[in-house]
């Protein structure tokens, strides 16, 4: 019933979306506030950085960009894209923090034929729930395939997972044991922790009974600090097992603030901070400059990069946003990111980028994840498997 009103206030709003053409409306959708709010403040920042960077006009319109705070709540971001698309006309849905967020309005852009831009949530099955969704965050399971090949070459064979129980950590978790154990490891505990309100201890004493030589970890950065406290407080940073994860764990937002216990924990992922490259080096400036020295993490830079898809893709249509076109324009587009080398797959509109192993290390007196090896343009694992 819905999807049929929707379609009519839109048919409805049509000379409106025409008597402003000069101006592409992009409905940024994030968490603002609540548990997840460090994720929207990274996203929001790399968003507008991008703008700043390159002007706010794109294929000969004028680029708006429309915020709206849904505090991490699915139901809310629902109604929220809803609102954006019927009362404010926007043309282009983006942002999405967590995975339940972006499944929620996947109905929606199918329905309308919007472009709906996936800037952080990771589970393999969000680009499959619209034709209308490109992905500029990353895969979940991408860095985890490329953890646990470090892992097993480091001679590691017991090792205990602990993943945030929601869709991402079940990724992690399923694509940890699988490429682990083909190397010849054991997993010998698989652990999923609650994603709202976790209390960490009781599974790091499970970890301490299994007695593993290594801990896989991943849990939403907005979490890390306080697992690694925990960590840190129930003495396992001096147990002799060794710590890795995806780069989840060593957020360059809070990394400083985690302390020196951090030194030498190993993670594997597609940004750092520190990553080695003019272009970088000035997307690191550029979002210090303007968020009172907030460090960039890996949200900002997807963030950042979502601005370029719908940049580039309005270059490419002269400004036409229709989702078929739009996404047309999108499929196989390559750029140099401050990540590194990207591009979005033509076949799954999922990004495809390198994937760095990191080691935290102090340069000049602060925390940095500096890369000490690639693998070059990795693709989902997860698509890839079911070819």
């Amino acid at each position: 019933m819905w999807s049929k009103l929707l379609a009519a206030l839109l048919v409805a709003a049509a000379p409106a979306v025409a008597a402003a053409e000069d101006v592409v409306k992009v409905g940024l959708i994030l968490p603002m506030t609540g548990p997840f709010a460090s994720t929207g403040r990274q996203v929001e920042a790399g968003v507008r950085l991008y703008v700043q960077q390159n002007g706010a006009t794109a294929g000969g319109r004028k680029v708006e960009i429309v915020l709206r705070d849904d505090g991490g709540v699915a139901e809310n971001s629902k109604r929220i894209a809803q609102e954006l698309l019927v009362r404010d006309k926007v043309e282009i849905l983006a942002g999405f923090g967590l995975t339940p967020i972006a499944l929620a309005v996947a109905p929606l852009a199918t329905e309308t034929k919007t472009p709906m831009i996936v800037m952080a949530a990771a589970t393999a099955i969000v680009t499959e729930r619209s034709p209308y969704i490109v992905r500029t965050s990353f895969a979940q399971a991408q860095s985890v395939v490329v953890i646990a090949d470090w892992a097993a070459k480091e001679g590691l064979r017991k090792a205990v997972s602990v993943v945030s129980d929601f869709a991402p950590g079940y990724d992690s978790e399923t694509y940890f044991k699988e490429r682990f154990t083909q190397a010849g490891g054991e997993v010998a505990a698989a652990l999923r922790v609650p994603l709202l309100n976790p209390d960490f201890a009781p599974y790091l004493q499970r970890v301490r009974d299994a007695s593993p030589e290594g801990l896989y970890v991943f849990v939403p950065a907005g979490q890390a600090a306080a697992f690694m406290r925990q960590f840190r407080e129930r003495g396992l940073d001096r147990s002799g097992i060794r710590l890795f994860g995806a780069g989840d764990i060593t957020d360059d937002d809070v990394l400083n603030q985690m302390g020196d216990t951090m030194l030498g924990t190993v993670t594997a992922y597609y940004y750092s901070a520190a990553h080695p490259t003019p272009k970088n080096k000035a997307f690191v400036d550029g979002v210090r400059q303007a968020n009172n020295g907030m460090r960039a993490n890996f949200f900002a830079v997807a963030g950042y990069d979502g601005m370029h898809v719908v940049y580039a893709a309005l270059a490419k249509t002269g400004g036409k946003t229709d989702g078929d076109g739009f996404i047309a324009a999108a499929k196989g587009m390559a750029w140099e990111s401050p990540r590194g080398p990207m591009a979005i797959d033509a076949e799954t509109r999922d990004v495809v980028h390198d994937i760095y192993l990191r080691k935290v290390e102090k340069v000049n007196g602060e925390l940095w994840n500096v890369e000490f090896a690639a693998v070059a343009q990795v693709k989902d694992p997860v698509k890839a498997a079911r070819k």
